[in-house]
Order: C-alpha cells, then structure tokens, then sequence
C-alpha cells in the first residue's frame, strides 16, 4: 500500500469501471460492482486490493495472491487463485498503469506565488500557476496555464513553457522552448551552454552556442539530466519522449517522437535519433550519426556508426544483436576449448 503521507488515493472504483477505463474485459465470473480502493503488489495484496501480472517470474505470487482482482493476460487466467476477479488484457502492465492513475491521480494545481519568489514585471504567468519559494522568472518569460514551478527553480530570459507543465525544485532553463504537460524532475538543466571548441596547441577557443532547446508536449526529464542549447541549429527533443535521470544530451542533437531514453545515457552533438528509439543504461552514442526509428540500443553499448531503423544493437562498439550473441558464443566455446 502506497504510503498516505505522500500520496492521496482516490476512489473507492467498482471493477467494472475499471475495466473500462483501462479497455480489459471482465472474466466471466467476476463482478463488475466488486469494490477496489488500492493497488498493491502480488505477494502483498489484500481485500479490496488489485495487483497486475506482466512477468512469468511473478506466477507463484499470483497463486497465493490474497487480493480481490489482478490484471493479467487471458492465457494467464488460470494461474490466478479460483475466487479472484481478472481483468483480461493484452498490455496489462499498461492497463495497470491506467488504473493506478485512476486511483492516486496527479494532484491538482493550487494557485499560489510564494513571497519570496522573484518574477520579472515583464514576464507573463498564465491562470492557476503554483510557483514555489525561491524561483527566480527572468524578463519576458511566458509561463502557460495551471503550471507547477517548484522551489528555487531558475526560468531564465524569454523562456517559454506550455501549459499544465510541472518543473521540479532546483531545475534551472535558459534558451529553451517547453511544451505542454511537460514534467522536469529535480535539478534538471536545459539550455546551457553546449560543449563547443576550436582546439588549437595556443588554446582553446569557444564556439559560441547560438541555438536554443526546444522540448515538444508529454516530455519527461528525469532528475539531474542536462540538455544543451544548440550551437546554431536548435536541439530538439520530440513529442512524448521519456529522458531518465542523469542523461547527457549535447547541443544539436535532434531526439523523434516518442522515444525513451534510459539512466547515464549520453548522446554527442548533433546525433539524429528517429522516432521511438530506445537506449538503455550507460550507453554512449557518438556524434553525428543517425539512429533509424524503432531501433533499440542495449545498455552499455558504446554506439559508433549510423544504425538503420528497427534494429537492435549491443557491446561496445555496438553491433547488431544477432552479431554481439555469435560473438559471445564463440568466445565461449573457445574459452571451454582451451580449459580442457
């Protein structure tokens, strides 16, 4: 049970309406007017209480499961305890997803400046904006409606940003752009400067970085990732990406829709990833290549080269999937060879 001092549950909702909020469907011995007030994990679900099932590994917690209704695949069904009610669904994980929502939804926006912030008079702050206290907004910033700017957040010169977009503490944005319902974890930074030299033996000179950031609508940057302006093209991040913590993203790099982006990733200047790529931990993408749309990239792979759309690759340098396992194999059996 999800701790009542930091989250605030909603409901109680009868399984059927559940069900249709989430699109399953009812198995045929459950009741729809069934009354569920939480979510809970296999292993420690109780009455009232609905769990999900999306891992084979977590069968035999549902068969001792002591909850009242779990969400699972149809070809699971009969794993499940004979007097549990089953929503049936082919993406349980994100009908589970829609039906936690439902019952700890976000919390809605309170109109509220903090005495102690700092808003330019020339800054424009939509309706029902929560801002914290701290937060610096520089001249000419247009903060959208229903906005959460959180304590000691910096909103640099002219910044824009979209409506219903909540900015975590400590985050600082300059040269930026921001969409809709977007979500900045803790100390994110966007929009400094690019790493850009002209090296010379004499000394480095800087480049200067004349673009900016621009972040689509459904965004979310994950605790203490950066993204840096671009150096004369924009670096943009596309609709509904998913950035976790700690992801470097360097200047003019251009990110598609949809993509997800996981923990310690970094990715070099003016990179091209399509759409619905993912990258996963601690994998490093060199700059000025192109990863085509759909591909997947394993984590700690150290990606060298353009990779075309829909593949998947692994290792470092990154190769694709089947290659990295033959490889594997061989050295395998090369290793048992020797031992003999």
């Amino acid at each position: 049970m999800p701790d009542p001092r930091f989250f605030n549950r909603a409901g109680p909702f009868t399984l059927g309406a559940l069900a249709k909020l989430s699109g399953a469907t009812l198995s045929e011995n459950s009741d729809p007017l069934l009354k569920i007030r939480d979510v809970s994990p296999l292993a420690t679900a109780k009455l009232n209480d609905i769990s999900f099932l999306d891992n084979k590994k977590y069968v035999a917690d549902l068969k001792v499961c002591k909850g009242t209704a779990c969400i699972l695949e149809p070809a699971m069904a009969d794993k499940a305890p004979a007097d549990m009610a089953l929503l049936l669904t082919k993406t349980p994980y994100k009908a589970y997803a829609t039906v936690a929502t439902a019952l700890y939804p976000d919390p809605k926006t309170i109109p509220f400046v903090a005495p102690t912030a700092v808003i330019d008079d020339s800054a424009t702050i939509g309706t029902g904006c929560s801002i914290g206290f701290g937060v610096v907004i520089g001249p000419k910033a247009i903060i959208g409606a229903r906005c959460v700017i959180g304590p000691n957040v910096v909103i640099g010169a002219a910044v824009r940003i979209g409506e219903e977009t909540r900015i975590d503490s400590n985050t600082s944005l300059e040269c930026c752009d921001i969409g809709a319902r977007v979500h900045l974890y803790a100390g994110v930074r966007i929009g400094q400067r690019g790493f850009g030299f002209a090296i010379d033996a004499s000394g480095h000179q800087k480049v200067p970085q004349l673009g900016r950031v621009i972040v689509g609508d459904d965004v979310e940057v994950g605790a203490n990732s950066t993204i840096d302006r671009g150096a004369g093209p924009d670096t943009v991040i596309g609709d509904g990406v998913m950035i976790d913590n700690l992801v470097q993203i360097a200047h003019n790099v251009q990110i598609g829709k949809g993509c997800v982006i996981v923990a310690q990733v970094g990715v070099a200047g003016s990179s091209i990833l399509e759409n619905h790529v993912a990258v996963g931990g601690q994998s490093a993408i060199n700059g000025h290549i192109r990863i085509g749309a759909g591909a997947q990239i394993g984590a700690q792979s150290g990606v060298m080269r353009n990779v075309p759309s829909g593949e998947r690759m692994l290792g470092s340098p990154a190769v694709p999937a089947r290659q990295f396992f033959r490889r594997l194999a061989l050295i395998e059996r090369l290793t048992k060879a020797r031992g003999k």
